[in-house]
């Protein structure tokens, strides 16, 4: 594909081929022997697998990458998981400004379609502030991490640890360089804090921190309606989650039984923010009760907010959702969110985000199960993980056929930049339309 070709496709199958292309190289990297440690060797499917994973910020890994990855391996790992986080654009744009380059209006209008954001009028100050806001959100997080890791690590290696996984929290990627994750530390209180804080920043979407940031900085005391909205969601299913976790494992000693209370909110809260996003774990997820994996399914369903490091169908697209049902219940003639009024075309966009992604997902677990032995809710819990990027798993990744494994693989890709992003990419441009219809009722409900 020669630049002028490159130049006349639309912003979202830039995006797609522009995460492809660094997956291909990324995978490449990965495969090579200076990337394994010593007397490992994997697949390229496995190093596919593992790139997509990253770059898609899932956390899913057919692989133990602690004890198959050399530390070289993982710092590509650990790169593919911080571009993967900031996305494809926002990383070129922060080459173009290191090197002084000016951005083209193209540019602009597809990094303005990675972030999600709504106009590409402010989008380099954005990318800025952006750039400063998640060094300083790291930092802080691999310095808290240190110290937790200190207690039993020597210092250089109680840094590094401290970076991967403060780094793969705020990129809500879940990659731990434990091979339980993290359910070692299910009673550290500092470290599921530490880890909790940098999830719930990444997964609440960088206009949101923006708008935080004006409120600070500038005394703009007026969030966005974006900001609003994904706030409040977020915070219903965070403690939302972390009650009926409580409930639900209360006594089942595979998990939180055995604790004491505080340790059992604590993990209730830490479990609760990981599973819409992140992935990290600090209890096993094969022991979960029924009710607890039915509850799972719903948290990474709807994953976290839009413009963050997170998948699924986002905090909004509920939110939009739920205030319609509202008006509609309360006999209301239009969408209104904190006194303010939505177009109905955003409530179109919404309705077709979360169709799209019920039929995707199930097609995907139907193919699944037909080549597939594994339980249904296993089957079920590891596809929508991979769709919502979550990246935790109830122990079969490692065990799918080269097909299942395949269908992972683009689940995450999809997951990731958003099931629409796909479907505007393969259909065709917006035209307006020369003919009305005669409108007639149908009967519903």
């Amino acid at each position: 594909m020669n630049v002028n070709s490159f130049k006349k496709l639309s912003p979202s199958r830039k995006l797609i081929l522009g995460f492809f292309m660094a997956i291909v190289v990324g995978s490449i990297l990965l495969v090579m022997p200076f990337s394994l440690q010593e007397g490992q060797k994997i697949s390229f499917l496995t190093s596919i697998f593992t790139i997509t994973s990253a770059m898609c910020v899932t956390g899913l890994s057919t692989i133990d990458i602690s004890k198959v990855l050399s530390f070289q391996g993982q710092i590509i790992l650990l790169i593919f998981i911080q571009l993967g986080g900031l996305g494809v654009m926002t990383f070129s744009s922060i080459l173009f400004l290191l090197i002084g380059k000016r951005m083209s209006y193209h540019e602009r209008e597809l990094l303005k379609e990675e972030r999600n954001a709504e106009s590409n009028g402010e989008i380099v100050s954005f990318v800025k502030g952006l750039i400063a806001t998640v060094f300083v959100i790291e930092t802080i997080g691999a310095i808290f991490l240190t110290f937790e890791f200190l207690k039993e690590f020597p210092l250089k290696k109680a840094i590094y640890f401290g970076i991967f996984h403060s780094i793969s929290a705020f990129c809500n990627a879940g990659f731990s360089l434990f091979s339980n994750n993290l359910e070692t530390y299910s009673e550290s209180f500092g470290l599921n804090m530490t880890i909790a804080y940098l999830i719930i920043i990444g997964g609440i979407g960088f206009s949101v921190i923006n708008s935080v940031l004006m409120a600070v900085r500038k005394n703009v005391k007026r969030f966005t309606l974006t900001s609003k909205v994904g706030i409040l969601i977020s915070i219903f299913l965070t403690f939302g989650g972390t009650i009926l976790f409580l409930l639900l494992e209360f006594k089942n000693p595979s998990t939180i039984g055995n604790m004491n209370i505080f340790d059992k909110i604590l993990a209730s809260f830490f479990q609760s923010v990981s599973t819409r996003t992140a992935g990290f774990n600090t209890v096993p997820m094969g022991s979960l009760n029924g009710g607890t994996i039915f509850m799972f399914y719903i948290l990474m369903f709807i994953g976290a907010s839009p413009g963050s490091t997170g998948g699924g169908i986002k905090t909004t697209t509920l939110g939009v959702m739920a205030f319609y049902v509202v008006g509609v219940v309360k006999g209301r003639e239009n969408i209104e969110i904190f006194n303010r009024r939505i177009g109905w075309e955003i409530l179109n966009r919404a309705l077709a985000i979360l169709v799209i992604s019920i039929i995707y997902v199930s097609i995907v677990i139907m193919l699944m199960l037909m080549v597939e032995n594994f339980r249904f809710e296993e089957i079920i819990f590891e596809v929508i993980s991979a769709f919502g990027t979550v990246g935790l798993s109830m122990g079969i990744t490692a065990d799918l056929s080269i097909f299942s494994k395949i269908l992972i693989i683009i689940t995450m890709f999809i997951g990731r930049l958003g099931p629409l992003t796909f479907a505007l990419a393969l259909g065709e441009a917006k035209v307006k339309e020369n003919v009305k219809y005669p409108k007639e009722n149908i009967l519903v409900g």
